[in-house]
């Protein structure tokens, strides 16, 4: 910036750094060649533990990436699928030639919501988390109002992934 854009006010505002913790909607992630917007995210709080999932649209789908800080930083890649799951999730299932097992369950509220996220701030979320016996895959379900969703994903690294700030 020069003397003449400090004297007349003009700056240019300063972006802040994004992380996979503070992304914003109109970010891009590029991962495995393709370059996905965030549309919308969602952060979820059970007892005291928070996470955050991002809806991502990139060419010709749309993916959540789950984000959450553990005892490490853990990430995974999440579609959605169709899974016949009656009135309450069983604690294994079989899915894509694969046994899951229940890794955790309980009940979340929405603490945030930005974009097309699908999601109303303060509602509550009943979860279901499965994982493979290698825990390279995991099953998600959630319910929503009612309504069982399943999802199906693997895990990733950060280095994975190229964060750009939308704006």
């Amino acid at each position: 910036m020069g003397l003449m854009d400090k004297l007349l006010g003009r700056h240019k505002p300063k972006v802040q750094k994004r992380t996979l913790n503070n992304l914003h909607t109109g970010d891009v992630i590029a991962y495995n060649l393709i370059d996905y917007t965030v549309v919308g995210l969602i952060k979820y709080e059970d007892s005291g533990y928070r996470w955050v999932a991002y809806q991502l649209e990139g060419e010709n789908e749309r993916i959540w990436l789950a984000v959450e800080q553990d005892d490490s930083l853990e990430l995974s890649i999440f579609r959605p699928i169709k899974l016949d799951l009656g009135d309450r999730p069983p604690n294994r299932l079989n899915y894509d030639h694969k046994t899951f097992y229940l890794d955790e369950a309980g009940t979340a509220i929405i603490t945030e919501v930005h974009g097309e996220a699908g999601a109303i701030l303060g509602q509550e979320v009943k979860y279901w988390e499965y994982e493979d016996e290698q825990e390279d895959y995991a099953l998600s379900i959630e319910m929503w109002g009612g309504d069982l969703e399943a999802s199906y994903g693997y895990y990733i690294h950060e280095r994975e992934l190229n964060i750009l700030a939308g704006s």
